[in-house]
């Protein structure tokens, strides 16, 4: 069950929201957050709410143990890590390494074909990183098992994000309020998020899928429209699930914190991963490049932490070897800004347009099914110049009205103009109202978009 699907907006949300609104007590409230976050999660995956619920048991225990001071507390630990990770492997990599390791030696071990489980990814860096927290300070932790079931199931970060860590939440879980402005600014953001899905990444989405299918016809033009529209897509699509998230947590008294910064508007690549998919970024960090030694221990050992980092944050993002070099690109480009005067564009014109350029390429090898067709598209960039009777009808094809309108408005958006118009706008009663009548007005326009276009998942439901 999307959020951009009309049984969610019309009939689960409104319906969670009205009863949540009409019980005062704050563990009935909890109970009915947690009920309908499995019944949410069992309409898309019910065979793997199993899995979801196991998690959760495996970090609460965990966390338990340490909260009791139980002997062994390493081993506890380590053994944590391996289920949440083993389940992880299993189910998200499996198949994959096989794959991998048939291809490389000529074997013919058959594939698990087990199915994915929605969201695995998120849920058990969230399960993750309770335990890791609770390891470190047992007085961060929770003895009662629905509070961390509810931190880590609540549906509106539960497919995609953003990873929420339990100490930033913890106080809500048990003590919240929203107030009547809470809810008001709650669904204006939700209604901002769906409108970023339906009417700018799903119509970017036909231009790209249409270049793709055909691999641009080795025409620049077309490579040219799907890298750039796919760049828009992706991260109108995360952004407008972050939103959305963001939006239904404040309606029901959370506050997530933002997981976009306008990212396209960095001047470095650095910059680009402190402004892009915030959560995750702050995660890897936390958990893994400062335990390594972050840039403690001279450059090169940074720099081998850095590449190790990307390397797991592009296998993070899909079983594909498109994932891996996607990281790999990015961390290379990250250590190149830390070793060599890259870092002197900082806060340039020229270090805009060179982040961009990098990002756009590394998205074209993200969004490609396979490292071939990503060399065939970006190769297309730089040879297809000879504009071929097949590739121009494809152009005139996917360049609709409506899709020039929407890479139009989304390029004003990624320069950062909602944020200067928010700024701007703040303290500003006329321009408040202004604000949710274009609310009311996105609306609409979402609800025509529902009733005339077929479903199309978010992007990172995948992962």
């Amino acid at each position: 069950m999307a959020f951009s699907s009309p049984a969610f907006v019309f009939a689960f949300l409104p319906i969670v929201f009205l009863l949540h609104c009409v019980i005062r007590n704050q563990k009935c409230k909890n109970a009915l957050l947690i009920a309908a976050s499995l019944l949410f999660y069992s309409a898309g995956s019910l065979v793997h709410l199993p899995l979801l619920l196991a998690v959760a048991a495996v970090n609460f225990l965990a966390g338990l143990l340490f909260q009791r001071r139980a002997l062994h507390k390493r081993l506890v630990l380590i053994l944590t890590l391996l289920l949440n990770l083993g389940a992880l492997v299993v189910f998200k990599y499996l198949d994959f390494f096989t794959d991998s390791v048939n291809s490389l030696f000529g074997l013919s071990i058959p594939l698990a074909g087990l199915a994915l489980p929605i969201g695995i990814s998120f849920f058990t860096f969230q399960g993750l990183s309770y335990t890791l927290d609770v390891y470190r300070d047992e007085e961060s932790g929770t003895r009662s098992f629905w509070e961390l079931l509810l931190y880590i199931s609540f549906f509106p970060q539960l497919i995609a994000g953003p990873i929420v860590k339990y100490h930033d939440v913890a106080g809500q879980i048990r003590s919240r309020s929203a107030s009547a402005q809470d809810m008001a600014e709650g669904c204006r953001r939700f209604i901002v998020g769906l409108s970023k899905k339906l009417l700018l990444a799903d119509i970017l989405a036909v231009a790209v899928d249409a270049v793709y299918a055909e691999g641009a016809l080795g025409d620049a033009r077309l490579s040219l429209i799907a890298g750039v529209c796919y760049a828009m897509q992706i991260y109108f699509d995360f952004s407008g699930y972050s939103d959305m998230a963001i939006g239904m947590g404040r309606m029901f008294g959370f506050h997530f914190l933002e997981n976009f910064d306008h990212p396209y508007t960095a001047s470095t690549i650095r910059e680009f991963w402190r402004r892009w998919h915030i959560s995750l970024s702050s995660w890897f960090r936390e958990y893994l490049y400062i335990p390594l030694g972050g840039n403690r221990r001279g450059t090169a050992r940074t720099c081998l932490n850095v590449m190790l980092v990307f390397f797991l944050t592009g296998l993070w993002h899909g079983a594909s070897w498109t994932f891996v070099l996607w990281g790999i690109w990015h961390g290379v480009w990250s250590v190149l800004e830390r070793v060599t005067p890259l870092n002197k564009l900082s806060g340039t014109v020229i270090g805009r347009i060179y982040t961009l350029i990098l990002v756009v390429l590394g998205f074209m090898l993200f969004r490609a099914d396979s490292i071939g067709q990503a060399l065939s598209m970006i190769g297309s960039l730089f040879t297809g110049y000879g504009a071929s009777l097949d590739a121009t009808l494809l152009l005139r094809e996917v360049m609709t009205w409506k899709v020039v309108a929407a890479a139009a408005v989304g390029l004003l958006l990624c320069t950062g103009l909602q944020r200067r118009l928010t700024v701007w706008a703040t303290g500003k009663p006329p321009m408040q109202a202004a604000a949710y009548v274009s609310a009311l007005a996105l609306f609409a326009l979402c609800l025509l978009r529902l009733a005339s276009a077929s479903f199309n998942p978010f992007i990172y439901f995948q992962f």
